[in-house]
Formats: structure tokens, sequence, C-alpha cells
């Protein structure tokens, strides 16, 4: 098998693991599991900034990391989004 057919194989099965954890986990673990995910992401945000400058003059590489960082940088900041109006729901009404 080539590299390309390899890495496609994990990408699917590694697809179909975590769509079936993530089917399991309890709703009150959806907020821990927000701020791991939170962390996976920042650290994709690194090999992704990493490989947008190694990548000097190649465009495809260049595009792969930027779609990369804009997703990414999604998952990040509706994670931080969606914890706060979770943690939100703990306050006190006077205290804002």
């Amino acid at each position: 098998m080539t590299s390309l057919t390899q890495s496609l194989w994990v990408l699917l099965l590694g697809s179909l693991l975590g769509f079936e954890l993530i089917g399991k986990v309890p709703p009150t673990l959806h907020t821990p599991l927000m701020s791991g995910a939170n962390a996976i992401s920042g650290i994709t945000m690194l090999a992704s900034l990493t490989l947008i400058q190694q990548a000097g003059g190649n465009t495809p590489l260049q595009i792969i990391g930027a779609l990369s960082l804009g997703f990414a940088l999604f998952n990040v900041i509706g994670g931080f989004l969606v914890t706060d109006r979770m943690l939100a729901m703990f306050r006190r009404k006077g205290n804002s």
C-alpha cells in the first residue's frame, strides 16, 4: 500500500473509532471532554504553523497547513465558547 492509502485508512478508522467513543460519553462528561479537545486542537495549531513555516514555496502544503490551522482555530474558539456557556449555568444570578 502506498503512503496515501495508509494515511486514508488511518483517517477512516480513527474517525469511526472517535465517533463510536464520543457517542458513548455521558452528558455530564462533555465539558471535561471539550477541554481535552481544546488542548489537542492547540497542539494541532502548533503543528499547522510549523507545516506552513517549513513548506517553503510548496503551495499545496501551505494550503493544507492553512486549512488545518483554520479548523483547529474554529475548534478551540468554539470549545471555549461552549465551556463558558456551560460554566455560566453554575453561576449565581447576582454574580455576572
